[in-house]
């Protein structure tokens, strides 16, 4: 399986519906995961009816510190705006989307950050398919 870790400040937007995502478009074969450096009490109610919109829920879903993380390392880290604020992880490779915070945003709003989260993780996913062959252990072979 491809680890990957979506990172925001809050984990209760961005990570949690890229996370969300990958989860639902890499079925079998991606192990998601997402954290904030500063997890906030619960999901964004708008980012959470925007995802029920894509008959993905939520509702159960917790933001997350670092320390809740699955041990061991990752294949992949996509940080979303934090900057600094996130912490190094180890990771074979890191990428950063600039991605607006949903929070306090109209549904609207919220709708065309899901949609361009959701395009950044199809095109992830496709390019890890593509580019990154599995070991017979299921992790991606180091380039």
């Amino acid at each position: 399986m491809i680890r990957v870790l979506f990172v925001c400040i809050q984990n209760a937007g961005r990570s949690q519906m890229a996370e969300a995502f990958a989860k639902t478009y890499g079925a079998g074969w991606i192990e998601a995961f997402s954290a904030g450096s500063k997890p906030a009490d619960a999901v964004h109610p708008t980012v959470a009816e925007a995802m029920r919109e894509r008959d993905i829920r939520l509702d159960q879903c917790r933001p997350k510190g670092f320390a809740r993380l699955p041990a061991g390392s990752f294949d992949v880290v996509v940080t979303m705006g934090c900057g600094d604020a996130c912490p190094a992880t180890p990771a074979a490779r890191r990428i950063d989307w600039s991605i607006p915070d949903p929070k306090g945003q109209s549904i609207d709003q919220v709708r065309e950050i899901r949609d361009g989260i959701e395009r950044r993780v199809r095109i992830l996913l496709e390019e890890l398919r593509r580019k990154s062959p599995l070991t017979a252990d299921g992790s991606m072979e180091q380039e």
